[in-house]
């Protein structure tokens, strides 16, 4: 029996559907995602922390509940809005179905709404918040309306050190604040020994840990609302070790050197978003997930300079910093967008390491 539920957004409008996944209600900032495949990476990845995502095509969970496909361990959003759920995957690799995989994470799922209507009104009005219910008499517009992300970064990261390849011969420090797997993957099979470490690992701790190169890894929430991260990386900087950022490490990087960031209407989420290396003219298609972007007015050109734009909108994608060994990239290198376009930026990573190493 199919059980009706609604989402409230903030502006007051009303979408009638029904209630899959776990039974219940719940609010949070409401995010689209265009991806036509990887929802299983979409649900697991830490990013999504406090949203409730929003996936515009319209049949989700054909290919069923691959585990080995996971960005972490357990799904971070607080909801699930799609048109359709497939309830007979059919997948060899699946071991079980989306509606049940919900259920079991207690993440509250909405369907048979028009979603692409919902899109075109977060595409015009921006992103906005709302609540998934089963009773209308719940929805309170001022909670809906209050409800913010908060302590983003320290829910997500690991509390202790974990390392992984223990064996790899270059030694990566990954600076958690909300790493996806398949990051820690791409280093693995570049023979590195990943060092995964809290987000609010201090400059004095990575000069003991003395890596051979650092990563800071994407996460959730509005960068500037880290200020013990962006303190420490200010530090970090200082060792002048190799190191790349990655969509929240990007904004974390870049905050640190004093540049500014911003929230976008409504974001880049999906996976086919163009990126423009300026410094080839060559354009990737990539795969991405941030609400915030680092505004590239604010770029001091005597410490760094633009190295990919996005050539829907023309916000920053990537920074080189000059006389250093660190860049960064809003987008995601391991998402596999092209699928392999720019999964080269590993390598270089790589080989700014093997560079240092020499001098």
């Amino acid at each position: 029996m199919q059980t009706k539920a609604y989402l409230v957004l903030e502006n007051g409008k009303v979408f009638e559907g029904f209630s899959f996944g776990a039974v219940g209600e719940v609010t949070g900032e409401i995010v689209f995602t265009t991806g036509m495949t990887g929802y299983l990476e979409t649900l697991t990845d830490k990013s999504y922390l406090g949203q409730i995502i929003l996936q515009t095509f319209p049949l989700i969970g054909n290919y069923g509940v691959i585990p080995e496909d996971f960005e972490s361990r357990s799904v971070s959003a607080r909801g699930y809005i799609v048109k359709h759920w497939c309830r007979e995957p059919s997948n060899f690799r699946s071991k079980g179905d989306l509606h049940s995989f919900l259920a079991e994470h207690n993440i509250v799922g909405l369907y048979g709404i028009d979603t692409r209507e919902l899109t075109k009104i977060l595409r015009k009005q921006g992103t906005m918040n709302g609540m998934i219910t089963t009773d209308l008499r719940r929805a309170d517009m001022e909670t809906i309306k209050a409800y913010a992300v908060t302590h983003a970064v320290e829910n997500v990261s690991v509390k202790q050190p974990l390392v992984v390849n223990p064996g790899g011969k270059y030694s990566i420090g990954l600076m958690d604040f909300g790493y996806k797997e398949n990051i820690v993957r791409e280093l693995v099979k570049r023979n590195c020994k990943v060092t995964i470490l809290p987000h609010d690992t201090t400059a004095e701790t990575i000069r003991q840990l003395a890596p051979d190169g650092i990563m800071l890894s994407n996460g959730p929430g509005n960068p500037a609302n880290n200020p013990v991260v962006i303190e420490n990386l200010r530090k970090i900087v200082q060792l002048n070790l190799p190191m790349f950022g990655i969509c929240l490490g990007h904004q974390l990087l870049a905050l640190s050197f004093g540049f500014q960031t911003e929230k976008m209407k409504f974001g880049h989420r999906g996976a086919n978003q163009p990126a423009k290396d300026l410094t080839t003219g060559k354009t990737y298609i990539t795969s991405q997930n941030h609400g915030y972007a680092v505004k590239s007015e604010s770029i001091d050109p005597s410490i760094a300079k633009l190295w990919f734009l996005n050539t829907n909108d023309n916000t920053c994608e990537g920074i080189q910093y000059l006389n250093r060994p660190i860049s960064s990239v809003q987008f995601h290198p391991e998402g596999c967008g092209g699928p392999q376009d720019t999964g080269y930026l590993f390598d270089k990573f790589i080989e700014e390491i093997d560079g240092y190493a020499t001098r």
